[in-house]
């Protein structure tokens, strides 16, 4: 699942950006569904960090759609994604976790 821009394509309209990427490995319902294979990627524009894209590869990665589609929508920045509670155990935790990787501030290595 991708929405709007790719870090490649980001790059190609010339901004500097920042990516961030939360493998499901790492994350506490993947591991609960003994499915741990995808990931969650988030493109910032580095100077304001509002996030142009977000992809996501995985089982159940449609079911954070609503939520991508939202942020993007609204015009989110990384700090707002961060922000945001993300329930406990639950995937969409690998959006916020990306996003604080982004701002360096990962929760988990």
């Amino acid at each position: 699942m991708t929405t709007q821009a790719s870090p490649d394509e980001a790059k190609a309209t010339g901004a500097d950006i920042i990516t961030s990427v939360c493998p499901f490995a790492a994350n506490g319902r993947s591991l609960t569904i003994s499915d741990s294979v995808g990931f969650v990627r988030v493109v910032a524009r580095r100077a304001d960090h509002v996030v142009l894209g977000i992809q996501a590869v995985g089982r159940g990665v449609s079911e954070l759609s609503a939520g991508f589609a939202l942020e993007l929508e609204m015009g989110a920045r990384l700090e707002d994604v961060a922000a945001t509670v993300h329930a406990h155990p639950t995937q969409s935790e690998a959006f916020q976790e990306a996003a604080l990787r982004a701002l360096g501030v990962a929760l988990h290595a």
